[in-house]
């Protein structure tokens, strides 16, 4: 099956659902304007479907392997990279100082949407360095700055992070990796990491890795761990290489999916470093780096899932089976009212998880370039609240969406050389990748809708609430019944919002996070179901038939995922006592 980008899909969601239009004139956006969005993904467009998409197959069944001058990519991958690289791509929403586009991080997310639904195992790759930038941009010395940032944004060079250890994995304050300081003020970094994304290969000429390490007499647990910049070549002052550094891949994890894509176990040998930011403060860095990976992997959530239905309708076209009114012979299998019920469940799924991921990006640009302080922030509260959603919701959808693309294609599906079944698998990661889905409901619940007393929250039910009133003020029923449904559902959601706040307040957190991943779907369902009901609001000025797909997707989803909302309030409110007080003996607990 080839990749079709959805373009139209993408530019109304970005322009109609995220509102990025609001970003042109912006101080450190000046280069964007409306017109730039559509060539741009245009130009993406063909990347993916020309030169990614047709390498998946293939990089999913060579992989990536260990030789002995290091990780060698798939075939292919290495010319793909160069042909990412030489297009600019790495640099689209970086700062024109370090020669970088300058356009908003939400394009950049529509770009690599289409990269992830093309090939998410190549996207890991840039999605990295994305962070590796940001952390530079946020905590770098002004030297480190001008040494790593113009070749990083390049693509000349990539990054990785590098967190996890055996011993530690969530729990970061765990790491043991030491940092023991050199004479000339860089650092000696001896550990291992473990489950580094493209911590090796052959696409680049030198790998930036950010490593979390503690220093000598660090304080114990997350209050006395650091980041350092290491690099796999060092890098003379003129900017040209030297000596290997030492770090090294010393093995490749053996994965259900994402083949094409090195996950290394890392070894550092007193390997040089820099520290990045302040001693003791890697924490700080470091959720620098995971909160904009936590945005690109929901990301990958809507790419995988896009995937996965465009393969599902392509092959209900196609596949014949069993009669249907009007057709003569065995049927298509698209003619089938359950499939096309699962085809429309999939495909809601995707815009709604799509419009979340770009209103959370449109909110990080605006926390950052606006200068306004009331708007940056109001954005950042945004950003803040939607991010562990993106992230939670999308990626728990891509693999629901996937898992539904497997039964659309029958026992075909279970077949391993179909991408049904690597889609399925590929999928499966991101919603343990830069913090697991549980990890993001506890930080929707403990620290986001608490931060600042449920206002970011409350926030976004005003918002909800007038699309109510403009879905009701068109008289139309259709627009109606669907009013009526979102109206409910943000009910719920303001209800189980309430009694988390009131949980937390009396301390009774155990109660809360019982049923903080059930309260974050609901969030997501409620929020998603929102910008589906704007979307059909906003269609009401197209053309006919994309009227009529938006109405469509929309109704679906308000009387499937909507409806059953106010039924799912005692599953968050009571739920977690009724767990609570048995789950010791149900598991045996002393």
């Amino acid at each position: 099956m080839a990749y079709d980008a959805p373009i139209n899909e993408i530019e109304f969601s970005l322009k109609e659902l995220a509102g990025i239009g609001q970003l042109a004139g912006l101080p450190g956006l000046e280069a964007y304007d409306a017109g730039i969005v559509r060539p741009i993904l245009e130009e993406a467009a063909k990347l993916a479907s020309e030169v990614l998409a047709p390498l998946n197959p293939s990089g999913d069944s060579q992989g990536a392997r260990l030789g002995d001058e290091g990780v060698i990519a798939p075939d292919g991958f290495k010319a793909a990279y160069d042909a990412f690289r030489k297009g600019g791509w790495m640099g689209l929403a970086a700062p024109e100082e370090w020669g970088g586009q300058g356009l908003p991080r939400a394009l950049a997310l529509g770009v690599m949407e289409m990269f992830h639904s093309a090939n998410m195992a190549f996207g890991l790759c840039p999605m990295l360095s994305y962070g590796a930038v940001e952390a530079l941009l946020a905590h770098g010395t002004d030297g480190q700055k001008k040494t790593y940032l113009p070749k990083l944004v390049a693509g000349d060079w990539t990054g990785t992070m590098n967190l996890t250890e055996p011993q530690a994995g969530s729990d970061v304050g765990a790491l043991t990796t030491k940092a023991a300081p050199n004479a000339d003020g860089s650092y000696a970094i001896t550990g291992q990491k473990i489950y580094i994304t493209w911590g090796d290969h052959d696409l680049a000429e030198n790998i930036i890795h950010m490593v979390l390490a503690r220093l000598p007499g660090a304080p114990k647990g997350s209050k006395g761990i650091s980041l350092f910049l290491v690099p796999k070549f060092l890098v003379h002052a003129d900017g040209s290489l030297g000596a290997r550094n030492s770090v090294r891949c010393i093995g490749l994890e053996k994965k259900i999916g994402i083949h094409a894509s090195p996950t290394c176990v890392m070894e550092y040998a007193g390997a040089t470093g820099w520290l990045i930011g302040e001693a003791n403060k890697g924490l700080a860095c470091m959720f620098t780096m995971m909160n904009s990976a936590r945005l690109n992997v929901g990301l990958e959530g809507v790419g995988v899932g896009e995937a996965a239905y465009q393969a599902a309708f392509s092959y209900a076209k196609d596949r014949r089976q069993g009669a249907a009114e009007g057709v003569s012979g065995p049927a298509p299998i698209l003619h089938h009212a359950d499939v096309r019920r699962t085809l429309i469940t999939m495909r809601a799924r995707v815009a709604a998880a799509r419009a979340i991921c770009y209103a959370c990006g449109v909110s990080a640009d605006l926390a950052h370039a606006s200068d306004v302080p009331s708007v940056r922030a109001a954005a950042k509260a945004r950003e803040d609240l939607l991010t562990p959603i993106a992230k939670a919701w999308s990626t728990d959808m891509g693999v629901d969406v996937a898992s539904l693309g497997v039964q659309v294609h029958g026992g075909m599906g279970f077949m391993n050389d179909t991408l049904a079944a690597q889609l399925y698998r590929d999928a499966r990661i991101a919603p343990i990748y830069e913090g697991t889905n549980g990890i993001q409901a506890i930080d929707l619940v403990g620290r986001k809708i608490t931060a600042n007393g449920g206002a970011s929250m409350r926030a976004m039910l005003t918002e909800i609430d007038e699309t109510v009133r403009l879905a009701r003020s068109t008289n139309d029923p259709q627009f109606v019944q669907l009013a009526e449904r979102l109206w409910a559902a943000s009910k719920a959601l303001a209800e189980t919002t309430d009694w988390m706040l009131a949980r937390m307040k009396a301390e009774e957190q155990d109660k809360a996070l019982a049923g903080a991943t059930a309260y974050l779907a609901l969030a997501g369902d409620v929020i998603g179901g929102h910008f589906l009901a704007r979307a059909a609001l906003a269609a009401r000025q197209k053309d006919p038939d994309f009227r009529a797909r938006q109405m469509a997707l929309a109704g679906f989803f308000a009387e499937t995922s909507l409806a059953s909302a106010p039924g799912r309030v005692p599953g968050i409110t009571e739920g977690g006592d009724r767990f609570l007080d048995n789950s010791r003996a149900l598991f045996g607990i002393d």
